[in-house]
């Protein structure tokens, strides 16, 4: 685990790029309070990930909170991604978030889909 990265009872993380970023999204868009991340059936490896945000919690949503900024995920969602963690990069090759999950066995190009 990364030292900007903080771990749940969950397993699942979230870096301080990811999270400051949530939270300048969040702070942009009124009535919104979290990111959601999801796992879908789809995309070219089997599975994808979604990610929206949200201006309510569900009952099964498990909350990850850092400086400010909660992600939820369904508990559907967390049995492929336990052990995951979700970072914000801005590089040469663009903005974006990226999961970097232990199940997934392969992956593509694209970053938003997965195999386990």
């Amino acid at each position: 685990m990364g030292a900007d990265a903080k771990t749940t009872m969950n397993g699942v993380e979230m870096t301080d790029a990811a999270a400051a970023r949530i939270a300048r999204l969040v702070a942009d868009d009124p009535g919104k309070l979290a990111l959601r991340v999801s796992v879908e059936g789809g995309g070219c490896s089997g599975f994808s990930y979604k990610m929206d945000l949200t201006d309510q919690r569900n009952g099964d949503d498990v909350a990850i909170d850092r400086n400010g900024a909660t992600v939820l995920i369904d508990e559907i969602s967390m049995v492929y991604m336990g052990g995951s963690v979700i970072d914000f990069v801005d590089d040469l090759m663009g903005q974006s978030f990226q999961i970097r999950n232990p199940n997934a066995v392969a992956s593509c190009g694209c970053g938003t889909s997965f195999s386990v």
